[in-house]
């Protein structure tokens, strides 16, 4: 169980640095790091027209991602109720999604499985 932890530890730590970079994008474009746009246009496209609040939504996703991250990483149960909340509304946003593009139901195991980890997960900081 350890070793799912850690890497769930590991995906909310990734999930901080493109929340991170997502923001400066937004924040600073124009310059020659707009090309990493081009994986993605069309989420380019929806945080352009959020106007500023994308880059408010991002923050606190990335924050939200950080401190589980951190809660997770310290065997904390409040890293472990976070990390369980963050894919709670993850799994509530891809089903509102589905309605719109049936691809984002893939979300739904993996948030289930995430959950399942994290309420099977014994989190001790002696570990």
């Amino acid at each position: 169980m350890r070793i799912l932890v850690n890497v769930l530890v590991a995906f909310f730590i990734f999930g901080a640095a493109m929340c991170a970079l997502t923001v400066l994008l937004l924040a600073v474009p124009g310059t020659a790091l707009d090309s990493l746009w081009r994986i993605n246009p069309e989420a380019h496209r929806g945080f352009i027209a959020m106007d500023g609040w994308a880059l408010v939504l991002m923050a606190i996703v990335g924050s939200a991602c950080a401190i589980a991250a951190i809660g997770l990483a310290r065997r904390r149960e409040w890293g472990r109720q976070i990390a369980i909340l963050i894919f709670v509304v993850n799994a509530i946003g891809d089903s509102i999604n589905a309605l719109r593009d049936p691809r984002t139901l893939i979300g739904l195991p993996v948030a289930a499985a995430a959950i399942a980890v994290l309420l099977n997960a014994k989190l001790r900081a002696d570990e």
